[in-house]
């Protein structure tokens, strides 16, 4: 599991917001295209490419994107 490349996945749930300004720190509940329907393309995107399913209190729990990832990594050990 690579950190880059997961933020480049989770970039590509995102309708309108520019891939290039999504970093590890990005704070995701922030941004203007995070909805309902985005955090579940996020969950079938962490389902579909790591094989972990998450659920929507995962999201809840983190703020940034780094700290999906450490969830993620930490789910699938």
């Amino acid at each position: 599991m690579d950190l880059d490349e997961f933020i480049a996945q989770f970039a590509e749930q995102l309708d309108t917001t520019d891939a290039g300004s999504i970093s590890a720190d990005t704070e995701f509940k922030n941004l203007d295209d995070w909805t309902s329907m985005t955090a579940l393309a996020v969950i079938a995107m962490v389902d579909a490419e790591y094989g972990i399913q998450i659920k929507s209190e995962d999201l809840s729990r983190n703020a940034t994107i780094a700290d999906l990832f450490a969830c993620v990594k930490a789910l699938k050990g």
